[in-house]
């Protein structure tokens, strides 16, 4: 009797819905000398994780902690003719920060994509974002930071394999293999197993800019998703100027309207009317009126009068007390400008 045909196996292709999750311990160590198979194509761009703010660290064993780098947001791309260093936003920022390209070249001869935060450290080993931007030349600089170092916390991408549906704590894995070869300018961010409110507490009296804490069995998302928390020792966080009411001084104005995203939508937060000197008024002023919209961007609830509406386009950081019960910022005041860079 014939015996009916075999049918055709398949060979090293999987559905995603068919692979086993990967946890910590399990994952082979990666030789990120020795190249593969390029079986996943190399991206172009990530978008990163964004830590969501809360008042306290969460705890459990699905979370991990990392002290909080304070500087820009950044992701090394090893491609296979070079490096590149991209910004949170996607701009090519390689040329000032050639120590970090040098190590990364030196890293490995093949591919992968690393996250982490650009930083300079004081004569303490704090970061300290205003060395930072002194070392580029300002804010609208563009000189070569020497000294600014890479604090490395994800992979993403690791010699022709895309990590981005692995849990964290198999990224994390990979990522402690490959940087125990680094010198120079690529380190590791340290991570730590111990109680929240105990590192928290250190941070606080170290002057740091605080904690993050991360979920172990999290796959990357991009975006503000909550797998990712920061918890800072100052109240303060970056908030989007939808416009501002002007002051009885020509030229000046006499607070400004913010918001903030959450769940993917801008919500009115309140207006800020203290920590402004006059030069900050004038040239914030000045700005926001290059932004001028008749129509607010969101809904806003207010009894102000004569208010005018801009384009969500500027950051402002903004230190708080606390928030009242209708999602509205206590005693809010003014710190300055970010670029979209610095969020």
């Amino acid at each position: 009797m014939t015996k009916p045909p075999r049918k055709p196996r398949s060979i090293g292709l999987k559905k995603e819905s068919d692979e086993p999750r990967l946890k910590s311990g399990r994952v082979r160590r990666a030789d990120f000398d020795k190249p593969e198979l390029l079986l996943d194509p190399m991206p172009a761009r990530v978008e990163p994780c964004l830590a969501e703010l809360t008042a306290k660290p969460p705890k459990g064993d699905r979370w991990v902690y990392e002290i909080k780098w304070d500087g820009y947001r950044a992701h090394i791309h090893r491609e296979p003719n070079g490096v590149r260093i991209l910004t949170k936003n996607g701009h090519d920022w390689t040329h000032k920060f050639p120590a970090v390209a040098e190590a990364a070249l030196a890293l490995t001869n093949t591919t992968y994509i690393m996250d982490g935060e650009i930083v300079v450290l004081d004569d303490q080993g704090r970061s300290d974002f205003n060395l930072l931007v002194s070392s580029l030349g300002g804010r609208a600089g563009n000189r070569a930071a020497a000294n600014a170092i890479f604090m490395a916390f994800d992979l993403f991408y690791q010699n022709g394999r895309d990590l981005r549906r692995m849990e964290y704590s198999s990224r994390r894995h990979i990522l402690e293999q490959a940087l125990k070869r680094s010198t120079g300018a690529i380190k590791l961010s340290e991570e730590f197993a111990v109680d929240p409110d105990i590192l928290f507490r250190h941070a606080y009296e170290l002057e740091l800019e605080g904690i993050i804490a991360k979920r172990t069995d999290a796959r990357h998302m991009p975006g503000r998703t909550g797998t990712w928390r920061k918890i800072k020792c100052k109240q303060s966080d970056t908030f989007q100027i939808v416009g501002y009411e002007p002051s009885g001084t020509p030229g000046l104005l006499a607070s400004i309207l913010v918001a903030q995203e959450h769940s993917g939508k801008l919500r009115y937060a309140g207006s800020v009317g203290t920590g402004f000197n006059v030069r900050d008024v004038r040239e914030l002023k000045s700005q926001l009126d290059a932004l001028r919209v008749d129509k607010p961007a969101i809904p806003i609830k207010t009894s102000r009068k004569n208010l005018v509406y801009t384009k969500p386009t500027l950051y402002a950081e903004i230190q708080y007390r606390g928030w009242t019960v209708d999602k509205k910022l206590r005693h809010p005041s003014y710190n300055g400008l970010r670029s979209p860079e610095e969020l």
